[in-house]
């Protein structure tokens, strides 16, 4: 028999470039690079608008913005603290740097940084960082899995996360125009096209009813929406009706949208993020609910309080609960 027509039969073996694998389904649309294609865009746009990095040109996609605007990028090398200090420096001389990493990097290394001379200032630096969550399998020193508990708790930081190629897209000249810092999570390289279905349009600080439902709500950030709309399709199947709110800006929270929605009663809510079950977007909506005296049956999916481990992305994630089939068998554990 075929390892088709056996469900027991061995999957195919996953190669060391599953480590860094995008995201995307199998026959998936995705588009290229969108953050640097829209920086590039915007900068036509923009005389002030200037690229900054650690070493990571590549592979935060800046390298297309150093491509077209070569006299305004500025490689800084590996030194995240330098880079953080660059920027604000060039945002006081007028100037709106954008200035990309690896979240991890940006979270753990160049903290102190980002709060005494950009966030305390209220500077108009970008802070765009690609790796975040378990979107690598390289094990702790690149998972960036803390990193929306840490940058939710600086003040004058709005902090997003992206859905999609063209949530990232629409998001570039939104932060552009916003007049304070911003940290912004990144997917890079081949990136998923999935919100263009829904004729979604992004706004800072608003949340988006994709599809509505009556018995479950997924309240999901970062690609996390993704998923949470497989699932609902997949669990479709079964009769159970399940809602996607998507939140792509944990800071500031649409409470207003949020407790609309989980207040609907008789249904299951559920919290879904890329993220440490400590500190992200699940723990924001829980306080947020239960300061305001919302008690539904809630749950979360997210990331363990733990360091990953390294290997291939697909195993990882259902090893860690954010893959689409293993989120539909623990909301229908919790129906049951």
């Amino acid at each position: 028999m075929s390892a088709a027509g056996n469900p027991t039969a061995a999957k195919p073996r996953l190669t060391t470039s599953a480590m860094i694998a995008s995201i995307a389904g199998e026959g998936q649309r995705t588009k290229a690079a969108p953050f640097g294609h829209a920086l590039v865009q915007l900068a036509g746009e923009r005389p002030d608008v200037v690229g900054l990095t650690a070493d990571l040109g590549k592979y935060t996609d800046l390298h297309i913005f150093a491509q077209a605007f070569p006299d305004r990028y500025y490689q800084m090398g590996m030194a995240e603290q330098l880079l953080m200090g660059a920027a604000a420096g060039m945002a006081r001389e007028g100037f709106l740097p954008f200035a990309t990493t690896y979240a991890v990097f940006a979270a753990r290394r160049a903290y102190d940084f980002i709060c005494m001379a950009i966030a305390e200032e209220n500077l108009p630096v970008k802070i765009v960082c690609a790796l975040p969550g378990l979107t690598t399998g390289y094990g702790p020193s690149h998972q960036a899995t803390d990193d929306l508990a840490i940058f939710r708790a600086m003040p004058n930081l709005m902090v997003l996360d992206p859905c999609d190629a063209l949530e990232i897209e629409q998001a570039v000249p939104a932060i552009a125009a916003h007049p304070g810092p911003v940290y912004m999570r990144l997917l890079r390289g081949n990136v998923p096209l999935v919100l263009d279905e829904y004729g979604y349009e992004f706004k800072i600080g608003k949340a988006t009813m994709l599809r509505d439902g009556a018995d479950v709500l997924i309240i999901s950030t970062g690609f996390m929406t993704m998923r949470a709309l497989e699932t609902a399709t997949a669990l479709a199947r079964d009769q159970i009706d399940v809602g996607v709110l998507h939140v792509p800006t944990l800071k500031p929270l649409d409470e207003e949208t949020i407790l609309a929605a989980a207040g609907k009663p008789g249904r299951l809510v559920v919290v879904a993020e890329n993220h440490s079950i400590v500190g992200g977007l699940g723990e924001a909506v829980a306080g947020l609910l239960l300061r305001s005296g919302i008690h539904p049956i809630f749950g979360q999916i997210a990331l363990p309080d733990a360091f990953l481990d390294a290997g291939a992305l697909p195993t990882l994630h259902d090893r860690y609960g954010i893959s689409t089939v293993e989120m539909c068998a623990r909301i229908r554990h919790w129906l049951k």
